[in-house]
């Protein structure tokens, strides 16, 4: 009884707020953009999480019975520094367009951006990121481009030899700038018409503030239509979360601390489910903001799954679905060169964990947490920088027995 009573207030909360929201966007949504947010990080931020939000959508919608991760701002990085090669009437205009950066009107974008990517690489936040434009040697390239993309970034776009050397070449950078973690990046030659290469990877383990005291017993996580897999899980009473129910969305939501100022979001559906399009589709910046400020505090008995695994995509063939249809049909990069030039692919890795450890351990002095949230079923997840409010990193697993490391 206690149980039901709290969590109907939480999702009467919830909803509440999610009307109060909606009435502002129906009377002057732009207003409440700038109150949230206010600094141009937070702006920058902002758009680099809704191009996240828009490419997540995009991959999702690619098989909605698949497990699918990434780290859109190793891919906002990425082609922001292609962006500085475009010609600005119109390809660095769409490039903005579909990275959302059309809606910040910031004249220093540049150093705004990299401000942010160097506050989200310090070493607590638990995340690594490589970002680099590869170019093929026979395009005749003018030397600015490397030099203006080296002073703003701290990275040298690279150019191509042909062949296997490359692979080599791509795949040790890569294992560098994520710490060894991100390895194999590439595992075939580039195509013999890839003219421009960018690429995007990234490491995560985050670290839980709360520790979890049990870890690795293996216990059954629900399948839609098919027999439970048995995964190893991690569990703890009193644990201390921020949590909600929206009944819009069919799925009840928690926010769990981690250090240094990054936290996750888990969207748990109501029924054991594939289909997470409803929570897909109203993910934007401003949503996860508003979240952030209205789930409440509470402290539950948390089970959540041990998840090591790998992923990798191109994700070239998403770029029409994000508004760049014209750009990918005639790429004008005027400023990296005067030949016609295609991009031969988007290669993107993410490598995450989710481990026990943390820094304090859950209070034995409350009474028995009532609530209970065990995220037994496919979920959705995503990991954000509070600080910032940038998105890090987002994921949905249908299938634990597909994941692989």
């Amino acid at each position: 009884m206690m149980w039901t009573t709290l969590l109907l207030w939480l999702g009467a909360l919830l909803s509440v707020s999610y009307a109060q929201l909606s009435e502002t966007e129906g009377t002057g949504g732009e207003e409440e953009a700038v109150e949230l947010f206010t600094t141009p990080r937070a702006k920058m931020a902002a758009a680099t999480s809704d191009f996240g939000y828009n490419l997540f959508r995009a991959l999702a919608g690619r098989d909605p019975k698949a497990n699918v991760f990434l780290a859109p701002i190793s891919i906002s990085a990425v082609l922001t520094q292609l962006s500085m090669g475009a010609s600005p009437d119109r390809s660095e205009r769409w490039l903005y367009r579909a990275l959302r950066y059309h809606t910040l009107q910031d004249p220093q974008l540049h150093d705004t951006l990299r401000d942010l990517l160097a506050s989200l690489r310090a070493p607590g936040k638990g995340i690594s990121i490589a970002a680099r434009i590869y170019l093929a040697r026979r395009l005749r390239l003018k030397p600015e481009y490397f030099g203006v993309v080296e002073k703003q970034y701290g990275v040298r776009p690279k150019a191509l030899m042909g062949g296997a050397k490359d692979v080599n070449e791509i795949n040790d950078w890569v294992k560098q700038q994520t710490g060894g973690k991100v390895d194999r990046f590439m595992s075939k030659p580039l195509g013999r018409n890839s003219g421009v290469v960018p690429l995007g990877a990234a490491y995560f383990k985050g670290k839980w503030i709360t520790r979890f005291s049990q870890s690795g017993l293996m216990e059954d996580f629900q399948l839609d239509g098919e027999v439970p897999a048995r995964i190893p899980m991690m569990q703890q009473d009193n644990y201390p979360v921020k949590m909600g129910v929206d009944p819009d969305l069919g799925c009840t939501i928690a926010q769990i601390q981690m250090q240094d100022d990054v936290s996750m979001f888990v969207f748990l559906p109501d029924d054991v489910t594939q289909n997470m399009t409803l929570v897909e589709e109203s993910l934007t910046a401003e949503f996860v903001q508003d979240l952030s400020m209205t789930l409440h505090p509470v402290h539950v008995a948390l089970t959540l799954p041990v998840l090591k695994f790998s992923y990798s995509t191109d994700l070239l063939p998403l770029l029409s679905d994000l508004g760049l249809a014209e750009f990918l049909a005639d790429t004008d990069l005027t400023k990296i060169t005067a030949q016609t030039v295609k991009l031969g692919s988007l290669n993107h890795k993410v490598v995450m964990e989710m481990a026990p450890e943390g820094t304090q351990y859950a209070s034995s002095s409350q009474v028995h947490a009532p609530l209970s949230y065990r995220v037994d079923r496919p979920f959705l997840f995503l990991v954000r920088d509070e600080a910032s409010g940038a998105l890090l990193f987002i994921g949905r697993v249908v299938n634990p027995r597909k994941l692989r490391i």
